[in-house]
């Protein structure tokens, strides 16, 4: 995984936070350098697997500095209530205090753009902590997709014909899966850059969300293949044809919803 409610702060923690050590004693997360974090702390990761804390990043990667009070008008949270999560992110490493300003109304930002996760741990305890946090964003990521897709009508017009779907399925090895992960992260590092620093990002800039999801199929690959020989593939000249046969008025405009399915 890679990415970019409790009682207020008077009131009694969470499990995670009841364990919690603070200062110097923290287990932060490992810092990869260009603003990642490698999280490998079981701890880290259980105090990550929340609703507000994870809305609070998002929305200090968006803003890049709030306070309390204005993260609570934001996420319609009191401010009591993010104060005690903005201090249980900082316990982590994981948020700090941007300097200037008083109690609730101190400013926050985060400490890095970029949170990476992995499942393969030889440590027990962290593996099933991180579990615990990938269930907790594959719930919370496809949901928000899931609802942002069904809203298509309530997009600007002038996204509505840039952004799609597209789901497909390729063969391939190991090796170029990772190569593939590559190329693809490439693409989308282009505009890094902007998520750590809102000035730079230009007029008419919206927040777009990516999800880059890969899995094998194991249950279509368990299926014997027929060793019959297979059809003459069609020429370029052939395809070309039928496509332009096929495309009706509306080919153009629906390019960026295009779904192979395999069936």
């Amino acid at each position: 995984m890679t990415s970019e409610q409790v009682p207020p702060g008077d009131g009694p923690r969470d499990a995670a936070d009841a364990a919690a050590p603070t200062g110097a004693e923290s287990g932060q997360p490992r810092r990869e350098g260009d603003g990642q974090m490698e999280l490998r702390d079981p701890a880290v990761m259980r105090a990550l697997a929340h609703p507000l804390r994870w809305a609070l990043l998002e929305a200090l990667l968006h803003a890049g500095t709030l306070t309390a009070t204005q993260a609570g008008e934001i996420l319609g949270e009191t401010p009591a209530n993010c104060a005690f999560h903005l201090r249980t992110l900082a316990r982590y490493g994981l948020v700090e205090e941007a300097g200037g300003g008083k109690g609730r109304e101190r400013p926050w930002r985060r400490v890095n753009r970029v949170v990476n996760l992995t499942t393969a741990h030889d440590d027990p305890r962290a593996a099933a902590a991180a579990e615990v946090l990938d269930e907790f964003w594959i719930t919370r990521t496809l949901d928000r997709a899931n609802a942002a897709l069904r809203r298509k009508r309530s997009w600007p017009a002038e996204w509505l014909a840039q952004l799609g779907e597209s789901q497909t399925i390729r063969y391939i090895t190991p090796a170029e899966a990772q190569e593939m992960q590559e190329l693809l992260m490439a693409a989308l590092d282009r505009y890094r850059d902007r998520s750590a620093d809102p000035s730079l990002r230009p007029p008419g800039a919206l927040p777009v969300e990516y999800l880059v999801l890969s899995y094998p199929l194991l249950d279509l690959a368990s299926r014997d293949v027929p060793t019959t020989p297979a059809a003459e593939p069609a020429s370029a000249a052939g395809q070309a044809k039928d496509a332009d046969q096929d495309a009706g008025p509306e080919a153009d405009s629906e390019t960026n919803q295009e779904k192979e399915l395999p069936l």
